[in-house]
C-alpha cells in the first residue's frame, strides 16, 4: 500500500441529503483532508456520527467551511462544539477553525445567547473566519488554499474552491441556483460537488436540478461532477439520466460514506 504524502487530497460525502428525515442520507456534509488537515463542509444532523464511521475523531477535524446557515447545513454544529469539551482527558487541544460568509460571527454569538459556556472555548482555540460574500475572496492556510465565491441561494451563501499542496482542487457548491460565479470558480476543477435538490420538473427557486448542475459543470470544464443534496424526490427518477441530458463527462451519485477519488 502506498503511503499517503502531503500532496494527497481526499473527499467523502458525510451527508447527502437535506432536512428531510432519512435512514439513508444524514444532511449536508462532507469531509476533506488535504496536506494533513481534516476539513468539514457544512455540519447539518449526523455529521458526528458519520465522522466516527470513516475513523474521523471531532477532535481531528482542524476547519469547518459553512456554506451558509440553513439549518440542514449547520444543525448539529452546537452539538459538535459541545462535545469537543468532552471526555475530560480529551478536550480540544489545537485550534479550530470555523470559515463562512459575512455574518457568521453574530450567528455563533447569538448561538452562545442560548447555549452559553457549553459552547465556549477557551481563547485561541476557537477562530472564526468570515469571507466577503459580495465579491471575490481567497485565504492561502498553508496546507491549503481557499477560493470563495457568493453563490444564489441566501444571502450568506458562498461556494468554496480547496487547492492542495499538490495542486489538485476540489470545489463544494453549497446550496445555489444556476450561478455564473459558480462556473467561475469551478473552472477546470477536479472535481465538483454541486448540489442537485430536485429532479428538473420539480425544480425549486434557490436550488439546482441534475441537467443545471450538468450545464455548471460543462461551462466549468471540470473533470468530475459530484451531485449531492438530494431531496426524496430525487430516488425516484433517474438522475443520472437526466443529468446526462448537458454533462457527458465523470459523473458520481453522492451516497452517505462514499469516498470520491480524485481524477
Amino acid at each position: 500500500m502506498t503511503a499517503k504524502t502531503s500532496n494527497d487530497m481526499s473527499v467523502i460525502i458525510l451527508g447527502s441529503g437535506t432536512c428531510v428525515p432519512s435512514l439513508k442520507r444524514s444532511s449536508c456534509s462532507v469531509l476533506m483532508e488535504t496536506g494533513g488537515a481534516k476539513l468539514l463542509f457544512d455540519c447539518g444532523s449526523g455529521t458526528m456520527r458519520r465522522l466516527l464511521e470513516t475513523g474521523t475523531k471531532i477532535f481531528d477535524i482542524s476547519f469547518i467551511f459553512f456554506s451558509h446557515i440553513h439549518p440542514d447545513h449547520t444543525g448539529e454544529l452546537a452539538s459538535f462544539l459541545f462535545a469537543t469539551k468532552y471526555p475530560e482527558t480529551e478536550r480540544r487541544q489545537k485550534p479550530l477553525t470555523i470559515v463562512a460568509g459575512s455574518g457568521f460571527s453574530e450567528f455563533y454569538t447569538r448561538l452562545k445567547n442560548v447555549y452559553g459556556e457549553w459552547i465556549e472555548f477557551k481563547p485561541g482555540l476557537l477562530n472564526i473566519v468570515e469571507m466577503d460574500n459580495k465579491g471575490k475572496d481567497s485565504i492561502d492556510f498553508g496546507d491549503f488554499a481557499v477560493k470563495s465565491i457568493p453563490v444564489e441561494h441566501n444571502d450568506e451563501s458562498i461556494a468554496y474552491r480547496i487547492t492542495g499542496l499538490g495542486k489538485k482542487s476540489v470545489v463544494y457548491s453549497g446550496d445555489t441556483d444556476f450561478s455564473d460565479n459558480l462556473v467561475d470558480l469551478a473552472k477546470n476543477a477536479d472535481i465538483l460537488i454541486c448540489e442537485s435538490a430536485l429532479p428538473d420538473e420539480l425544480k425549486a427557486a434557490g436550488h439546482l436540478t441534475p441537467s443545471l448542475a450538468g450545464r455548471i459543470a460543462r461551462q466549468a470544464n471540470v473533470k468530475k461532477l459530484v451531485l449531492t443534496h438530494f431531496y426524496p424526490e430525487c430516488d425516484q427518477v433517474d438522475i443520472e439520466k437526466q443529468c446526462r441530458m448537458t454533462w457527458s463527462g465523470p459523473l458520481v451519485l453522492a451516497e452517505d460514506l462514499i469516498k470520491i477519488e480524485l481524477a
